[in-house]
């Protein structure tokens, strides 16, 4: 499903990423983890052709990828019912289950609040309720679940984990315990690539 073969990346005059390889197949789930700065969030942007490598190849042939990234990238002109909403049919009809969504992540009540009268942690909360939505059979996400009290954190990690359990995870992420809840196999940072332990 989605492949990158011998990818590198400099970016502010710094190597980032040197022959990086990986493979995610259906239904596979990868952790990447590595120090800030590392290369995490270049490889997910890579994967979504947000950026391109300066050498290498990349090959994803999902059909409905999702991504959440560190920063909610919300439509401000939309409330967050309808930023949930427009990846449905983005009409009246599906509007309920929009709202089915927000109601799992606890944002029942702020359904008609635009994305500047949200906190933070809320914005994050309505693009985890997007990407769920989407019904995506690749999911990326970029160190989604920070700002959430402990109870909260439970209740979304256990949403996501069952929400995806059909599409291919990529994860970035600083918490081992949180590549472990959703079942990820954990590749670590190092000279310039991600492998993992045993490798």
């Amino acid at each position: 499903m989605l492949e990158l073969r011998d990818v590198s990346v400099r970016l502010g005059g710094k190597q980032v990423l040197s022959a990086c390889s990986l493979r995610l197949a259906p239904g596979d789930r990868i952790a990447l983890m590595g120090p800030s700065g590392c290369g995490k969030t270049s490889v997910l942007r890579i994967c979504l052709s947000l950026l391109a490598p300066d050498a290498g190849s990349v090959r994803n042939d999902a059909l409905r990828p999702a991504a959440v990234f560190q920063e909610p990238r919300l439509l401000p002109w939309r409330t967050a019912a309808e930023n949930v909403n427009a990846v449905l049919s983005d009409s009246p009809e599906t509007m309920s289950e929009a709202l089915h969504w927000l109601e799992l992540l606890g944002l029942r009540e702020a359904a008609g609040l635009y994305p500047g009268e949200l906190s933070g942690g809320m914005s994050q909360r309505v693009s985890l309720a997007r990407a769920l939505a989407y019904r995506p059979d690749l999911l990326i996400l970029d160190e989604p679940f920070k700002g959430l009290d402990e109870a909260l954190y439970r209740r979304v990690m256990e949403l996501v984990s069952a929400s995806s359990e059909s599409a291919a995870l990529l994860l970035a992420t600083h918490s081992e315990d949180e590549a472990i809840a959703l079942g990820c196999r954990i590749l670590r940072y190092r000279d310039g690539r991600f492998e993992s332990a045993s490798t």
